[in-house]
């Protein structure tokens, strides 16, 4: 069975996020997506600090699906400079971990 994997990006809108996650989950690139609603983040941007409000997506999906979900969540995203990374998991229940394998398997 290949490997769950997450995907953590950050969105300007929740509207956004949701279309995206929406498309993501459509598209059979994730089992899940889980939309967090407003954060704060502060980072170097262009010679400046800057301070946005953002919403935090996460992405389940799996580890052979993960070039082509990283890539659609950049072409889907507003922003040039997208945070998207992958995080690699310790441990997954196997039965939560067959799920996301059945959920992002095309028909």
């Amino acid at each position: 069975m290949d490997s769950p994997v997450l995907v953590y990006t950050t969105w300007p809108k929740m509207e956004t996020a949701a279309g995206a996650g929406q498309a993501l989950v459509e598209r059979k690139l994730a089992a899940c997506v889980n939309i967090m609603p407003e954060m704060v983040s502060i980072f170097p941007w262009r010679g400046r600090v800057e301070e946005v409000r953002e919403v935090v997506m996460i992405i389940k999906t799996r580890q052979d699906r993960l070039e082509e979900t990283m890539s659609a969540v950049a072409e889907m995203h507003p922003y040039d400079t997208p945070a998207v990374l992958a995080l690699p998991l310790m441990a997954v229940h196997p039965g939560y971990a067959k799920w996301i394998v059945e959920e992002t398997t095309e028909a």
